[in-house]
């Protein structure tokens, strides 16, 4: 007989499972790199200007922000002639922003604006 099997709410995370995800919310949790995320959600891929100018915010943090991103494997960077397009690296990231600011928003609102 085999072992019984379980539900991936019942298994328990590795040490490594846990180890790394506690490095990607240390991450998220800078909030330049949080509203690099989440803007990069909503749009394909962005290059280096385009995030600073939306986010009104110098070239060079960005820059250091996407940097430390790519670094964690949580963006993706594509070079496109003198430019560098940035992009999240699959949706379990994207998810994982979303719960957190729809979380936020459950502090913030007795009606959350994502219910409305």
């Amino acid at each position: 007989m085999g072992k019984p099997s379980t539900t991936p709410a019942e298994r328990q995370p590795t040490e490594a499972e846990i180890d790394r995800a506690a490095s990607v919310l240390h991450l998220l949790s800078d909030r330049t790199r949080l509203r690099i995320i989440s803007l990069l959600r909503a749009d394909t891929e962005l290059a280096v200007g385009e995030i600073a100018t939306r986010l009104d915010r110098p070239l060079p943090a960005v820059s250091q922000h996407l940097a430390k991103l790519k670094s964690g494997n949580l963006v993706t960077a594509r070079r496109d002639g003198t430019s560098i397009r940035y992009r999240v690296v699959g949706e379990h990231v994207s998810l994982l922003v979303e719960n957190l600011l729809q979380h936020a928003e459950h502090e913030l609102f007795a009606d959350p604006p994502h219910h409305r």
